[in-house]
């Protein structure tokens, strides 16, 4: 008797691969209190943020092929409608959250609907121009610290009662955000929408004949990834307790694109292991040189050109796995 793909032990493997990593992530607290706990939690916690920014753009970038160069504008959407909030004495979590997933959502749907009339490098090169329009405006601000960014009196209350402040119940709020956003994107991956999104991918003139309108599908996919990514601007900004028009930067959306292609397109947890092991490398190389981007740069090159997949490809191989 044939097993269907979806039951095979190709597939029992590759469902291992994130029951390990939340597994991991979950224990790790108890383990940290044998040794540097604040330096641990804070890192790993720092690496699940961008784990959420760098799923939010495998949605759209591994699985719908779109290369937004700007994706950390959200980030800095996010992180923004914190600061501003705070500054004007409003640091409630309920009120914090929702205006920043709104921010996010509104900027994605506005930019969005002009960007996805583009394709290829010109969608690359009007998704930089957003960035970079957001980044100037978050500069501009001089009344929330400008170039130099804001410091946050505190990190946001949850119903007036300041239980963030503990860095363990942080860590695992936000571990809580990154299962919750793992598992959104991974039932819109495999639901008729995300079957759309990856058809606009392989073959859009085929998908357009048999009657799917692929701009509102692949503009509700760039809303869906932009609000996900201002979570974890949310999230970075109650961790760092700081803002700044950093965040907006097009090198950093270059860097979350480095950690998806690092973890392996299309591969939601390859996102999350390639966020973990773009920022642990950054921080053990920044610990022998600040040109650490001068050792990094050549293996991500092997990565690629050996590492088929990235690193849940090797993964996949090692492990005689199917596809991720």
């Amino acid at each position: 008797m044939t097993m269907p793909p979806e039951s095979g032990p190709g597939f029992l493997k590759r469902e291992a691969v994130p029951v390990v990593v939340f597994a991991l992530l979950a224990l790790l607290p108890f383990v940290a209190v044998l040794g540097a706990e604040s330096y641990l939690l804070s890192l790993v916690t720092r690496v699940m943020i961008f784990a959420i920014a760098a799923l939010s753009l495998d949605l759209i970038l591994g699985y719908g092929a779109l290369v937004s160069f700007g994706h950390a504008a959200f980030l800095g959407l996010g992180g923004y409608a914190v600061g501003i909030l705070s500054a004007h004495g409003q640091t409630d979590a309920l009120v914090q959250l929702p205006v920043a997933l709104a921010v996010s959502a509104l900027f994605a749907l506005v930019t969005g609907a002009l960007s996805l009339r583009t394709k290829g490098v010109y969608f690359i090169m009007i998704t930089l121009a957003f960035g970079q329009m957001a980044f100037f405006l978050a500069v501009s601000l001089a009344a929330y610290g400008g170039d130099d960014g804001m410091t946050l009196s505190g990190r946001s209350r949850l119903f007036g009662l300041d239980l963030f402040k503990n860095d363990r119940a942080f860590y695992y709020a936000v571990l809580l955000a990154l299962l919750g956003a793992y598992g959104l994107c991974r039932s819109i991956v495999v639901s008729r929408f995300g079957r759309v999104i990856r058809g606009a991918r392989e073959n859009p003139q085929r998908m357009a004949a048999i009657g799917f309108p692929l701009f509102r599908y692949q503009l509700v996919g760039y809303v869906i990834a932009g609000t996900l990514c201002g979570l974890a601007g949310f999230l970075l900004a109650n961790q760092a307790e700081f803002v700044s028009p950093a965040y907006m930067t097009w090198q950093r959306s270059g860097e979350l694109i480095v950690m998806v292609v690092l973890g392996g397109l299309g591969t939601l947890h390859g996102a999350i292991i390639g966020a973990a092991a773009f920022l642990l490398l950054e921080e053990w190389l920044s610990g022998f040189t600040e040109h650490w981007k001068m050792i990094f740069g050549p293996f991500l090159v092997l990565v690629v050109l050996f590492a088929r997949g990235g690193l849940m490809g090797a993964i996949r191989r090692l492990g005689g796995g199917g596809h991720g």
